[in-house]
């Protein structure tokens, strides 16, 4: 076998090796892992099977990220998505949450990491720390930032609205969700998280927002 290199040579599939920098292989293996991960979950898709569909050598999994498991926990954790809530308005939150809903990636672009989870549950730590992650953007950062009582709980359940309908939108697609159209779902997202973000009192949003 040759030495691998970041050039993408794979023995088996010379018609697919594609030449890579550094960060282009790295890139590579972590979108061609999100699929396979969350698609098959953990224990469903080997090593080897990554290395080609990323058109790499299945040794760079190693040499980037150490191990197959090291790999999985590199792009199922992953909660750089809600970065905007840690600066964004509050008054901006339901627009940008609705355009997240609206315009984000698909499942065969971006799998949902909810899915990931649920086709690896044997994976309890990786879900353990995708928890500590929600927790310091939602339970703890985005929560010091909410006036009012309950602040905690608002967040976390703001979380749930975005979690949830996205995978229900942009993953499963269920048929209401999936065609709403923009301005729709817009009024319903205001209505259930605009009182999240306002004292948590219920109709405690503001037209003003």
């Amino acid at each position: 076998m040759n030495r691998a290199s970041d050039t993408g040579g794979c023995d088996d599939h010379p018609r697919r090796a594609r030449r890579y920098d550094a960060a282009g292989t790295r890139s590579a293996l972590l979108g061609a892992a999100g699929l396979r991960f969350a698609r098959y979950g953990y224990d469903g898709c080997s090593v080897r099977d990554i290395a080609k569909d990323a058109g790499v050598d299945a040794a760079l999994v190693y040499r980037y990220f150490g191990s197959k498991e090291a790999l999985f926990d590199a792009v199922s954790t992953s909660t750089g998505m809600f970065e905007p809530l840690r600066h964004l308005p509050l008054d901006e939150v339901s627009a940008w949450i609705c355009d997240v809903v609206s315009t984000g990636p698909t499942e065969e672009e971006a799998p949902h990491p909810l899915l990931t989870k649920l086709r690896s549950s044997s994976r309890e730590e990786t879900v353990g720390r995708f928890r500590e992650e929600i927790t310091e953007v939602f339970s703890e950062g985005f929560a010091r930032r909410l006036e009012g009582e309950d602040a905690e709980l608002r967040a976390e359940m703001m979380a749930a609205w975005l979690m949830g309908i996205t995978l229900l939108r942009l993953a499963i697609r269920s048929p209401a969700l999936a065609a709403a159209p923009d301005d729709t779902l817009l009024r319903f997202l205001r209505a259930g998280i605009d009182p999240l973000l306002d004292a948590g009192c219920p109709g405690g949003g503001s037209e003003d927002g």
